[in-house]
């Protein structure tokens, strides 16, 4: 287990949401950065680093975009994101420019499937030392990344939400390295809600055969009890399927995991 996923946005804290009333977004309506957010975003990012681990960072989300004034705004944005993980010296940090960029409910353009490479591109042309940071973006569940988002990315992000023959998760990786302008690359699950750890398929066991990571996506009831999303959120191991997704893990990994 070396990775997780935040956004500067947020996620849907009831796991999936037809609307999002409330307002979550450490980016300003200017493109500047909430201080708070980032004060916290901070404290996670260096406790990975202590574990080892690796932060799958978000820009933006979602239902949240429009609180962002305008595409110069959301440029600006990517430029202070950017600029910040340097100052700061992480070399922990992979960016995801936004959730699911193929998602109806995107306001601005440039976060859209057909411009988001823009964004990539843009995150990949700010360097500090002859450093830049590894970037992508992802798609809605069963969704294989477009050859504008293949060609500029890093790494491609896939998820298997709504996605329940596992077969197709194993599909969806030989299908992304089939699309033009592919090269040797990462290709990681970072978000799944489907479980069954204790069946010999299911969808972890699926992409790992094909080489790809999986990302484990427990929405939970807000109930301080089930899941990792819905607040208030219990990150205890006290749920059955929290157990499983671990054991699996040390399953697949050994007791290094």
């Amino acid at each position: 287990l070396l990775a997780f996923t935040i956004n500067l946005q947020g996620g849907s804290p009831e796991g999936y949401s037809k609307a999002q009333p409330w307002h979550n977004t450490g980016i300003q309506a200017d493109g500047s950065l909430n201080s708070d957010y980032i004060d916290r975003l901070t404290r996670i990012i260096d406790c990975a680093d202590e574990l080892g681990m690796v932060v799958i960072l978000g820009y933006f989300y979602f239902g949240q975009d429009e609180r962002v004034r305008d595409e110069a705004a959301v440029v600006r944005a990517v430029d202070n994101v950017t600029h910040w993980i340097f100052d700061q010296g992480y070399t922990n940090v992979l960016v995801e420019v936004n959730n699911e960029c193929n998602v109806q409910r995107y306001l601005h353009d440039i976060l859209k499937p057909d411009r988001v490479h823009e964004l990539i591109e843009q995150v990949k042309g700010i360097t500090r030392d002859g450093r830049r940071l590894l970037v992508g973006t992802s798609y809605g569940g069963g969704r294989v990344s477009l050859e504008n988002v293949v060609r500029t990315s890093d790494f491609l992000l896939m998820h298997g939400n709504g996605v329940r023959d596992r077969n197709r998760i194993a599909e969806m990786v030989q299908q992304a390295r089939q699309v033009s302008g592919y090269r040797t690359m990462p290709i990681l699950f970072n978000e799944d809600d489907h479980f069954d750890f204790d069946k010999p398929l299911n969808n972890f066991v699926a992409a790992i055969s094909e080489y790809a990571s999986w990302g484990y996506f427990d929405p939970g009831e807000n109930n301080y009890c089930d899941g990792y999303q819905s607040v208030p959120v219990q990150w205890g191991l006290n749920t059955e399927r929290k157990r499983a997704f671990f054991e699996k893990v040390r399953e697949v990994a050994g007791d290094s995991a």
